[in-house]
This record gives C-alpha cells, structure tokens and sequence, in this order.
C-alpha cells in the first residue's frame, strides 16, 4: 500500500470538512422546513452566506484564529448552527 503525500492528505481533509459543513447547513435549513419553523431573517441570512463562502472558498471564515485549519466553519459558526438545527427541531435553548 502506498501512502499518499502529506499536502494530498491535508487536501482530502479539507475537502472532507468542507462537505460536512455543507451538509449539515442543508441538513438545519431542510429539518426547519420540514418541522415548519420559521427561521428568523438572520438566520436564513447566516445559512445562506455561510454555504456560499464555503462552496467559494473551501472555509467560511478568513481569520486563522477564529477556527482550526481544517475546518470549514469558526467555533462560533458551528454554535450558531447547532443552535439553529435544535430550534429546527423544537429543542429549546438551555439557558445559564
């Protein structure tokens, strides 16, 4: 078995998160469609620019700190998806 070079792997890495991120934003957007939650203007707003800018760009975020580098979304962005995704499913928010 040959092993592939290390720039090789760290593509399909980066290829693999871009994927996931796709489509757990398809996942958010079609289970608040189906559950018939209404999404509120921001939220349609983030799904739809963060899929844009991760088709386009591979990442959905520009600075280096704010996310891991093979992945697509930031820390936030991923919270504000799984925030989203459990209002889709009529989960409430846990409060502190």
């Amino acid at each position: 078995m040959q092993r592939k070079p290390p720039a090789d792997r760290f593509q399909a890495q980066r290829e693999a998160a871009k994927r996931a991120a796709l489509n757990a934003l398809k996942r958010a957007k079609r289970a608040a469609d189906k559950a018939g939650v209404t999404l509120s203007e921001w939220e349609g707003e983030f799904l739809q620019s963060v899929g844009e800018r991760v088709k386009t760009h591979g990442r959905a975020f520009a600075d280096p700190e704010k996310g891991a580098p093979g992945q697509a979304l930031s820390a936030m962005q991923g919270r504000k998806l799984k925030e989203i995704a459990k209002k889709a499913k009529g989960e409430g928010t846990k409060r502190r």
